[in-house]
């Protein structure tokens, strides 16, 4: 029997607020353990809650960007349970009235477009955070670092729509990078501000009924979800095929075996007896502010990508990379706007500027060579001042030292040569030198063609004009 795997995510996105949800700590990440907290995130007796509005006001942004209904009222609740990092005994989350629900995200994979439902976005504050280890006489340890204690969350939850872990990892990515666009949160998975469980299951092909379920946690990068999930599948299929039951429970990602663990049978609802908190009003969210969040949203990845695509008549690989993140889709608009270029920006781009960012794992905001510092190199290429080959060693000078594309070439002497008469007498020089290839070349051998031009280049430094140096070798060699 054929199966088919059915998968929803559930995403945690930290929001970048100065400030926690429900009190004034700082949620400045890489702090000494303990020092951001007081007595509302330490559950300590006596002390109330206050709702951060800037917080709401970024979950509202999120679901109206994923065509979400932002729900007049919502309420918060207490979700209890225990953890050593859970100083309250519960957290503060949201259950029966959400923020937010029934939205969408469409995904493009193998160029086609699929529709993954949104089901809900709730807010909700962090636990803590364990730091496990070992030591002396291999005695291990836990320490509980209560800084990330209360700072805002908001949980997306989709709909069972993905088939296959293609298509998780498109959704989480899509979901990212229009966290990042909006600005509302940092999507670094290694710090975990952006972490995502996945609820996996399998059916037989056609069924409409839904399996049972194993969620899949500690998976902190895209590969890692793509990887458990393809595990997941697997494994439950062969348990299934050999007579076996798939158990609804959690389990953790190993990574460096590539293998799901139990971690804990699966909780439901009622385990964690949810009821409303009594601390905290229900949450209005009025018209005027959701519309006044709306004319306030930027042109999203999806829209840029096509606009890149029609309006710059770039490919759709093109623009997709492009548009991985809003500060290299502006440093290109900046550099088409300089030179009127689009293709050749992007080829620009895509090459020589990010792969200097990528060895110096730099953002483009921090990039040395400024969108028109790069459109001055390309302005120098196209009047044949200086060579392409040329061009790349300048750019790259620029990223290191800061300085100018004319200082360089001013400094360097590598002024492109596109002199006929000055290249006539390196050209003649060359035939000369090699006249056993040039017989080779006049009896059929064309391929020798490139040495000569190779030639040519290495006769000049890199200096000479090809346009020129290949007009002159075809009039000289005959053709």
């Amino acid at each position: 029997m054929k199966y088919e795997a059915v998968i929803g995510l559930e995403v945690h996105a930290q929001l970048l607020t100065d400030s926690k949800l429900f009190c004034g700590c700082s949620t400045k990440f890489g702090a000494e353990p303990n020092t951001q907290v007081d007595p509302i995130c330490l559950g300590l007796p006596g002390v109330l809650p206050v709702l951060n509005r800037r917080a709401v006001e970024y979950a509202v942004r999120m679901a109206l960007a994923t065509s979400c209904k932002v729900n007049r009222q919502s309420v918060f609740a207490r979700k209890n349970y225990f953890y050593p990092d859970l100083p309250k005994g519960y957290q503060i989350s949201q259950y029966t009235e959400p923020l937010a629900e029934r939205g969408w995200l469409d995904i493009d994979l193998d160029g086609e477009r699929k529709r993954i439902g949104i089901t809900r976005i709730h807010m909700e504050e962090d636990a803590g955070k364990l730091l496990h280890g070992e030591g002396p006489e291999d005695e291990a340890f836990s320490f509980v670092d209560l800084n990330r204690t209360g700072v805002p969350l908001i949980e997306i939850v989709s709909e069972p729509d993905m088939r296959a872990s293609d298509e998780a990892q498109a959704y989480l990515k899509a979901l990212r990078d229009i966290l990042v666009y909006l600005e509302i949160s940092s999507g670094n998975m290694e710090e975990g501000s952006f972490r995502c469980d996945a609820n996996v299951s399998i059916r037989p092909a056609g069924s409409s009924k839904l399996g049972t379920k194993a969620e899949l946690k500690n998976m902190n990068s895209f590969k890692f979800v793509k990887e458990a999930i393809d595990y997941e599948i697997a494994r439950q299929t062969d348990l299934v095929e050999s007579g076996g039951k798939v158990v609804q429970e959690t389990r953790l990602f190993d990574s460096a075996r590539g293998v799901t663990v139990s971690m804990r049978s699966k909780e439901e609802a009622h385990d964690y007896r949810y009821f409303p908190e009594p601390d905290l009003l229900p949450l209005i969210v009025e018209e005027e502010m959701v519309e006044e969040v709306r004319s306030a949203l930027p042109e999203l990845p999806q829209a840029k990508r096509e606009r890149f695509i029609s309006e710059y008549g770039i490919p759709a690989y093109d623009a997709g990379v492009l548009t991985s993140s809003k500060d290299l889709a502006a440093y290109y608009e900046e550099v088409v706007n300089e030179t009127d270029e689009p293709k050749a920006s992007s080829n620009w781009i895509m090459g020589e500027l990010l792969r200097l960012l990528k060895e110096d794992n730099r953002d483009v905001k921090d990039c040395p060579v400024s969108p028109k510092g790069l459109a001055n190199v390309m302005k120098m290429v196209k009047a044949g001042e200086i060579s392409g080959k040329i061009a790349k060693e300048v750019f790259e000078e620029m990223y290191r030292t800061g300085k100018s594309a004319g200082e360089i070439v001013k400094a360097k002497g590598l002024t492109q040569i596109s002199g006929e008469e000055e290249l006539a007498r390196i050209v003649d020089g060359i035939i000369a030198a090699n006249p056993e290839n040039v017989e080779r070349y006049k009896s059929g051998k064309t391929a020798l063609f490139g040495f000569f031009v190779g030639e040519a280049m290495k006769a000049t430094r890199g200096k000479a004009n090809p346009q020129v140096i290949n007009k002159l070798l075809k009039e000289k060699l005959g053709g």
